[in-house]
């Protein structure tokens, strides 16, 4: 199975990009400079050895021109440069300078060319290293001249020469990548910060801004970017505040309704059956209709951002056992450790699991156990029920506001509030809430909420 690569980031990017391109730059100089310099010393270290050559043949040939010239001697006398070796023929005999060698070290080139009557050069490899040998022809004497000069020296400095520039490509790439590691620092932490003031507006905190900069790039971004969250911020709050407002001028007209109603049933003994069931169905609507506006009324106070962190310190096992009996359930499905204090606004938590716990009777099939588990700075509450569950692509969407999943589970008053309202307000208490599978296949919400520190 041949697993995909990851593509890099693009402070890696960044980084390669610099350390490849400087590593291209360097080498393109080094090697420039390596042939450069290689040919530049080469040229002149083969002139100066053909000009020796040249030299020594003048003088050879002097000396043999003479009567009764010794041979060996005459190379002796030639006084050439250490390390040289004159290898000579002369009426068909080879004669050397150095006893080690001889003709067989001249390359074959070198002596046909020579042979041919042409003064010829030419670098090659011998035993002991690179050397250079130089041919000159010697027509009036019928002998042909040559001179063996090593390039061991020259070779030396050409290697340390590579050897430094080498080493300077591959510094000049360590500096490149450097240079791209500050590069992708200073394209990427705008970025980093553009990113986490984004994620701190999503999760609700509408006054965060981006810093003023200094930097002419970057101002531009930084305005618009303010002013779209300045211009977010704004039509958040006239949507929250039309949705106070609404609720608040519909609750006038309802506690009407609801007083009239409440006089209707006060009465209704003498009224036909036909007016009491009439009425019966508009005290449930009138019921659903209070508690759809006192949800809109809570979320719109979110909305608005005028809650502010519960400070009162309530013990929770009291507040279950409290709304358990309010929902007219029987207490025992509690099971929970005695002295989890946590700090809550009493009202509003209560209201938090009344809509879970009338949630699974209305929607799960019934509840089946509440039960809390303590750590060390939080606390569990499970809320399990008996219906069928809630499928994993569902679990999320059921705490969207009017979200009702095709179980119709979305809130105790079937307009997919009562969730929501409670994912608020566990935000509210520093918690959070969230939906899994309990132990029998039903639905189990999971509520968690931080542990007060209780004064002794």
């Amino acid at each position: 199975m041949i697993k995909s690569l990851r593509t890099p980031g693009l402070r890696h990017r960044l980084v390669l990009a610099f350390a490849l391109m400087a590593l291209l730059v360097s080498t393109v100089f080094a090697a420039s400079t390596y042939l450069l310099a290689r040919g530049y010393l080469l040229a002149q270290r083969e002139r100066v050895v053909r000009h020796q050559a040249f030299a020594d043949t003048a003088f050879v040939q002097r000396r043999l021109e003479s009567a009764g010239a010794d041979v060996s001697a005459v190379l002796t006398a030639a006084g050439t440069p250490p390390g040289h070796t004159i290898i000579l023929r002369w009426r068909g005999q080879w004669y050397a300078s150095a006893l080690d060698q001889g003709q067989d070290a001249l390359p074959a080139d070198v002596k046909s060319k020579t042979a041919a009557q042409q003064a010829v050069s030419q670098r090659f490899r011998s035993a002991e290293g690179p050397a250079l040998a130089v041919g000159v022809p010697m027509p009036a004497i019928e002998a042909e001249f040559y001179e063996i000069a090593p390039l061991k020296e020259l070779d030396g400095i050409l290697r340390l020469l590579s050897g430094i520039l080498i080493g300077g490509a591959l510094l000049a790439t360590a500096a490149g990548a450097f240079l791209g590691r500050w590069a992708s620092r200073s394209v990427v932490t705008p970025l980093n910060r553009v990113a986490s003031t984004a994620a701190s507006i999503a999760g609700g905190d509408l006054d965060t801004r981006l810093p003023a900069t200094d930097d002419p790039e970057l101002a531009t971004i930084v305005g618009s970017f303010n002013s779209m969250v300045d211009t977010l911020q704004q039509r958040i709050n006239r949507d929250a505040r039309l949705a106070a407002d609404v609720s608040h001028e519909l609750r006038s007209p309802l506690t009407t309704l609801v007083g009239s109603v409440d006089l209707l049933n006060a009465r209704r003994d003498e009224l036909p059956e036909r007016s009491r069931r009439a009425l019966d169905l508009v005290t449930a609507d009138l019921q659903r209709f209070r508690r759809l506006l006192d949800d809109l009324l809570e979320l719109a106070r979110a909305d608005a951002g005028l809650d502010s962190r519960p400070t009162e310190q309530v013990e929770l096992g009291g507040l279950l056992r409290q709304v358990l009996s309010e929902v007219e359930h029987d207490p025992s499905v509690l099971t929970m450790p005695g002295g989890v204090v946590v700090l809550a606004d009493k009202s509003r938590l209560s209201r938090l699991f009344r809509n879970l716990f009338e949630n699974a009777e209305r929607h799960g099939g019934g509840l089946t156990a509440v039960s809390v588990a303590r750590a060390e700075t939080e606390v569990l509450v499970f809320v399990d029920d008996s219906g069928s569950g809630i499928p994993g692509p569902q679990r999320d969407r059921v705490f969207e506001r009017f979200a009702t999943g095709p179980t119709k589970r979305g809130s105790s008053s079937g307009t997919g509030l009562g969730l929501a309202l409670v994912a608020e307000t566990a935000t509210v208490h520093g918690g959070s809430v969230w939906c899994t599978n309990s132990p029998d296949d039903g639905a189990r919400f999971v509520v968690r909420l931080p542990v007060a520190e209780v004064d002794r």
